[in-house]
């Protein structure tokens, strides 16, 4: 940013006071926008649910069919030229947007006790609303994208992304010790950024790849993979040397940053089915990065184990003698898309335990 060209004939303030005037003044103008920006947003919100509400009431389309759409449109348009929104498509929108979330059989818990519209709706566009519940199949599933959206302001292709790749069916999935190994806040929040499985459809590996060919896909293509992990996640280093005291060496195969875990992530990556003895390997490297990285104002290292496949019963037990925050999900890439046999059997409660 330039600073503000400025020579004070007034010698009780500095030219340093000025710059910081006129940034706080920017800066609060930007907020000034935003603010008016998601009033505007929230009162055409309001605006399209009454619209929605009352079309739902008067049982418009079973009275006067698909007529009716083309009609409001037309009297809408004649008497508000300027705006935009009237098309017969749009008001068809309107009226499937509220009785989404207002249909018979609609458990109201979810969306308020009373038929106004959910207050965070107003922060999220009405071309992300749309995307929204048109792709989920419950109002579960679409309060968890309108959360997402609100909390990583998500543009509307990242919705796109995360919708197409079921985000919501993989985040949290992830088998964890998390509850007992960080504080609550902190343990729900990691827990809510993992996924099960990643898709790492952007890779390129022929049969028989093995971890480090599948660790350099990754970084050949580190910001989809960024993508894939979800935001919040910088990426620090690969193959990073953890040198003890005594000058042996570890190497992690990568380390991140997460802003607002605030603390390291150790990601390790197997190609094959989860052993007990990975858990023990990991720990060791997330008690080294707390210990050699991890500064004052970070909180607790996290470890990611990413492997082929796992048992969750054998992952659990593993956890027993474990000290550190770690966590274990699967992957699949674009030469096996398909469920493996373990996920279907953990899926259905039917773990092997072989």
């Amino acid at each position: 940013m330039d600073s503000p060209r400025f020579v004070s004939r007034n010698t009780s303030l500095s030219d340093e006071e000025y710059t910081e005037f006129v940034i706080r003044i920017k800066a609060r103008y930007r907020q000034s926008r935003i603010k008016t920006a998601v009033k505007i947003n929230t009162a055409l919100l309001e605006f399209y649910w009454e619209l929605g509400r009352e079309i739902s009431a008067l049982r418009a389309a079973a009275k006067w069919g698909a007529a009716f759409f083309d009609n409001l449109s037309l009297d809408l348009k004649h008497e508000f030229p300027a705006q935009s929104g009237f098309s017969a498509t749009n008001l068809k929108y309107v009226r499937r947007w509220y009785l989404f979330y207002n249909a018979p059989t609609t458990n109201r818990h979810h969306v308020g006790d009373d038929s106004d519209m959910p207050a965070d709706f107003g922060l999220v566009p009405w071309r992300h609303h749309i995307e929204i519940f048109t792709h989920s199949k419950s109002i579960e599933e679409a309060l968890f994208y309108v959360e997402k959206t609100i909390e990583e302001n998500w543009s509307r292709r990242q919705l796109e992304d995360n919708i197409e790749s079921d985000l919501y069916r993989h985040s949290g999935k992830g088998i964890t010790n998390f509850s007992t190994k960080l504080p609550t806040v902190q343990g729900h929040l990691a827990q809510s950024l993992l996924k099960d499985p990643y898709t790492f459809d952007f890779v390129s590996v022929n049969k028989g790849y093995d971890e480090i060919q599948l660790e350099n896909e990754l970084i050949r293509n580190i910001s989809k993979f960024l993508l894939e992990l979800g935001q919040g996640f910088a990426f620090v280093g690969r193959q990073m040397e953890l040198r003890m005291p005594g000058g042996q060496t570890f190497i992690p195969d990568m380390i991140f940053y997460h802003i607002r875990l605030k603390c390291y992530v150790v990601i390790e990556l197997k190609t094959v089915k989860f052993e007990p003895e990975f858990a023990g390997k990991l720990n060791f490297y997330v008690t080294a990065v707390d210990k050699l990285l991890k500064g004052d104002d970070d909180n607790p290292t996290i470890g990611l184990l990413i492997c082929r496949s796992k048992d969750r019963t054998v992952v659990e037990w593993s956890f027993q003698d474990i000290h550190k925050p770690i966590g274990v999900a699967s992957y699949v890439t674009k030469g096996n898309m398909l469920p493996t046999t373990d996920a279907i059997k953990e899926a259905i409660g039917m773990a092997s335990t072989d």
